[in-house]
């Protein structure tokens, strides 16, 4: 094993050392993450900067580590239900400020100046939505700068110029690698500039930081890892931060089996987040094979949540049953008292033998509930058994 792979291992191994223990679920305020970050701010670790406010008066928050010269911004959260890197994010703190002899850390402290903003759409976090308060998609507001939340990361680019940027998102957990009938667990994106698609040096350099991220992450979740859309979108930060000069790597995070809070992906945001950053450090980045992220599969759609195999449904009073597969996607649904409640759609009914899905059910032999299934129908999660009828 070489001594780069031993160092990303390390990371992950170790993981449990330095991960926020009170961060349990996905779902959080800006609150609670200011005050898990405050003991850091409090020792010295990170040196908070207010660079804004959202349309509800919530300061937007940027948190500086390190004092190298190769400056790199990472923003998350620009998606208020788009958390996993944010929960990341803090765990990179907690790692930053512990054994600072450590080889990784002192390398990213030392030649590094992160300018890292959590959260940068804390309105849509209050109430766990993806679009601001105004019900904009920040992320399409990168040229009429509508928003203040828009305004402010724009303001942040074009003040610091960072060198490097890290563009951070949860996407549909039902996505696909290709053709592989594999989750899609991490898709990355080194974004366009224009329709041409084509590489300048700003890009190639941001394609460099994705193919060591794709190889680093096929020692733990191999043939897990996508490419995201590349086609060009004018209104997308990605696209246009990476044309204003920074070389810009988006990484989103998709969906695992039994992690609807994704803890595991996570902590692989946090080993590829720092593996990453020791590369940038370090220039080690350069020497990557740009072809282990060109040949990345595409993201695909061939996955839901849960499929009924082989169910007879006899779905009018007038046809005979026949054999069909039931695809089911869940729905968080938060109820008055404020608890969470899983719901399943019935989202299509026929042959789904070319999809997979996160959990099977064998029904051949037995007959399903015509009075339940029926497309768009919501069932709790809990009587998903009531669907198959036992005769």
């Amino acid at each position: 094993m070489s001594l780069q792979a031993q160092n990303i291992q390390e990371l992950f191994d170790t993981y449990e050392q330095h991960k926020i223990r009170e961060i349990t679920s996905r779902r959080f305020t800006q609150a609670e993450m200011l005050r898990w970050l405050k003991p850091f701010e409090e020792s010295g670790d990170v040196k908070k900067t207010d660079v804004g406010k959202s349309a509800e008066g919530r300061i937007i928050t940027m948190y500086m580590v390190g004092d190298g010269p190769t400056k790199v911004l990472l923003w998350s959260q620009m998606h208020g239900d788009e958390p996993t890197a944010t929960m990341a994010l803090l765990d990179i703190f907690s790692f930053l400020s512990k054994n600072l002899s450590q080889t990784t850390k002192r390398s990213i402290r030392e030649n590094l100046t992160l300018l890292i903003i959590p959260m940068l759409n804390p309105d849509g976090a209050e109430q766990f939505q993806r679009r601001t308060i105004h019900l904009v998609d920040m992320n399409r507001d990168a040229l009429r700068l509508e928003t203040p939340e828009a305004r402010c990361l724009k303001e942040v680019q074009q003040k610091y110029n960072p060198d490097f940027g890290f563009n951070l998102h949860d996407q549909d957990p039902r996505y696909t690698v290709g053709d592989s009938r594999k989750v899609t667990a991490i898709a990355l994106l080194a974004p366009s500039t224009d329709q041409s698609r084509g590489d300048s040096p700003v890009r190639l350099r941001a394609k460099k930081v994705a193919a060591f991220v794709a190889d680093n992450l096929n020692h733990f979740i191999q043939g897990h890892v996508a490419k995201y859309d590349d086609t060009f979108e004018p209104r997308a930060f990605g696209d246009n931060i990476q044309r204003w000069g920074t070389s810009t790597i988006l990484i989103e995070s998709g969906g695992w089996p039994n992690d609807r809070d994704k803890m595991f992906l996570r902590k692989i945001n946090y080993v590829a987040l720092l593996s990453a950053l020791g590369a940038i450090a370090d220039k080690s980045f350069e020497k990557a094979d740009v072809a282990l992220y060109e040949n990345l599969p595409f993201n695909t759609k061939n996955l839901y949540d849960i499929i009924i195999r082989n169910g007879t449904l006899k779905a009018h009073p007038t046809v005979s049953g026949i054999r069909v597969d039931v695809g089911l996607n869940l729905e968080e649904v938060v109820d008055s008292s404020k608890e969470i409640q899983l719901k399943a759609e019935v989202v299509d009914i026929g042959d789904l033998s070319t999809y997979v899905a996160f959990e099977e059910i064998d029904a051949s032999g037995r007959r399903l509930d015509e009075k339940q299934i029926r497309l768009e129908a919501s069932i709790p999660y809990k009587e998903i058994h009531r669907l198959i009828i036992q005769e």
